[in-house]
Parts: C-alpha cells; sequence; structure tokens
C-alpha cells in the first residue's frame, strides 16, 4: 500500500464488484476527473479482497479529502460493515469503512450502490432539483434508491429501498430472493432472455437467432436489445411485455412513495429508454395519485460510472 493520500479538493468513489474495483476522482460538480479498475479477488481470504481493494485506491495514486464506496450488500450503511453478499463471499460481518478509514486517514462511507447511484443523480445528474427522487437500475437485477430532501431513505434497519422485490404477482415465478413474482424476477435481463428463448423454441422468427448464431439456449437480452434497434419485430414484442410488468410496478411505487421524479439507469433501462414516452402515458391507468401524470420519468446520467459517482456522492456533503 502507498503512504496515505494527503487531503485534496475531490472525492475518491469506489465501486466494488463481484469481479473489479472501479475507481475515480470525483470532483465537487460530479465531474470524474479520471478513473481506473483493477480485479477482484471475491472468492479468496477477506484481507485478499481487502488487499485489491486498496490496490484499486492506490492506482490512481491522486489526492482526495475522503472516500465513498459502493460495495454489495447486504450491509449496515450506518457502521460501514459489509454483512453477507452473494457475490462477494469472502466477506462475512467485513469492517470495510473502518479498515480504509485506518488504511488512509480520511473520512470514510459505504452504501449499496442503487442507493449511492440515486443521490449521484440527485446531487448531479438527472434528479438534479428534485426532492423526491426514486431511481431504479435495471440490468441483471433490479436495484433502486430513494432519496427524500437530498437525503438517502435507509429505513429503520438500512434495508430500505429494496423496490426490485416488490412482488406484482403473488402467485409468479420464484424470484432468487425467496419470494414470488418480484419485478426483478418478471422485468430484468435473465427474464427478458428467457422469454426470447422461450419464443424462439416455439418458433417464432426473429433475426435474435441469427445475433446467437442459431443457439436458441445462447440467446440473452443484450441480443434482443441489438435486434430490437434494427427493428425487428419479435424483439419489439418482448420489450412491450417488459413495459407491461414494470409501469403496474411503476405505479405502485408512485402511490406509495408520490415522488416527483422517476430516474431509471442501467443496460435493460438503456435498451427501454424509446418506451420511457409510453410507461409514463399509461402510468395514471395504474395509480390512485390524481397527478401521476405529472411525474417525469428521466433516464440516469451515469451509465456505467454511477458507482464511482455514486460512492463520491456518498461523500458530497
Amino acid at each position: 500500500m502507498t503512504e496515505p493520500a494527503k487531503h485534496g479538493g475531490a472525492i475518491l468513489g469506489v465501486d466494488i464488484g463481484g469481479t473489479k474495483v472501479a475507481v475515480g476522482l470525483v470532483d465537487r460538480e460530479g465531474k470524474i476527473l479520471m478513473q481506473g479498475r483493477k480485479p477482484m479477488v471475491a472468492n479468496g481470504t477477506a484481507e485478499a479482497a481487502f488487499e485489491a481493494v486498496t490496490d484499486a485506491i492506490d492506482s490512481l495514486a491522486a489526492n482526495f479529502h475522503s472516500i465513498g464506496i459502493c460495495a454489495p450488500g447486504p450491509l449496515d450503511p450506518k457502521t460501514g460493515v459489509v454483512l453477507n453478499p452473494p457475490n462477494l463471499p469472502c466477506w462475512r460481518n467485513f469492517p470495510l469503512a473502518e479498515k480504509i478509514t485506518a488504511a488512509y486517514h480520511v473520512p470514510v462511507k459505504v452504501d449499496n450502490d442503487a442507493n449511492a447511484a440515486a443521490l449521484a443523480e440527485t446531487r448531479w445528474g438527472a434528479a438534479r432539483g428534485f426532492r423526491y427522487v426514486f431511481y431504479a437500475t435495471i440490468g441483471t437485477g433490479i436495484g433502486t434508491g430513494i432519496v427524500f430532501d437530498g437525503c438517502i431513505y435507509h429505513g429503520n434497519t438500512g434495508s430500505a429501498g429494496e423496490g426490485g422485490h416488490v412482488s406484482i404477482d403473488y402467485r409468479g415465478p420464484l424470484c432468487p430472493c425467496g419470494k414470488r413474482g418480484c419485478i426483478e424476477v418478471l422485468a430484468a435481463g435473465p427474464a427478458i432472455g428467457a422469454r426470447a428463448r422461450a419464443k424462439l423454441g416455439a418458433g417464432s422468427k426473429s433475426m435474435i437467432l441469427d445475433l446467437a448464431r442459431g443457439d436458441v439456449t445462447a440467446v440473452t437480452s443484450e441480443f434482443v436489445g441489438k435486434a430490437y434497434a434494427a427493428g425487428d419485430a419479435l424483439a419489439r414484442e418482448i420489450l412491450e411485455e417488459t413495459v407491461d410488468v414494470l409501469v403496474p410496478w411503476l405505479g405502485n411505487i408512485v402511490d406509495l412513495l408520490d415522488p416527483d421524479v422517476l430516474v431509471m439507469g442501467g443496460g435493460v433501462a438503456a435498451m427501454l429508454q424509446p418506451f420511457f414516452a409510453e410507461i409514463k402515458n399509461r402510468l395514471p391507468g395504474w395509480c390512485v395519485n390524481p397527478r401521476a401524470n405529472e411525474i417525469p420519468l428521466r433516464m440516469a446520467y451515469y451509465g456505467a460510472d454511477a458507482g464511482i459517482a455514486g460512492g463520491a456522492a456518498l461523500c458530497s456533503e
């Protein structure tokens, strides 16, 4: 490890995943000044994983005055302890914030990626200027974050904001979380890929199969997105079915939280962006809120860098 970094005017954002650690230096306006990444050691010892994080931080050789970390949950945002993340089995009740503070002698905050990204969008991105923000990142899974008056809503135990595991069909497919009909198991990338494979297996014709080199089992949501962009009818049908389940879910969110903006990020959200107007127009039909049609639906500002920006946002006050 290098010598502890000196205090500077910027914040270090750290995004820890199961396979990589991305780091970036972020200024007070949310601009990422420089960034880098290193591989994560997820299946070794707790210390080896921690060393992967410090290697990534040291690789920037930059001055910063605080460190904000997006870490896999479950975690305790108050203490910065990572509890038992499925994709980082090496960390169990790991005091990440405490160890990073001891190594670098600067303030450290830790939160999950969706919460942090929601805060970054509120501070600097698509939700800037709004008071009641609901953010969803839709990709391999669905993560959500809630920001009220500039602060992440954590709830009583720190576990609030698990919108991806709000069920819209109690008889629906079993989600890996143990519940049935969660929006994640119905609308995230794997669900889109599964719908495509089922339709192609039943004989539907589509360039999706060409993109998968004729192998139905190789079809993923990425192929659906590429085919839709090229005008494929089956790909459009699959994405419209995804919209069909997202709209009632968002209606529940609106009636529960009454946000003044909805923000979506992630790869699947980018794929669905051409349908945002349709989602917004259909939303009042799934809400009792009489002003649901006034709520803007925006694409997130930070794409692949949401974790870095989110980490920095945790320390931006």
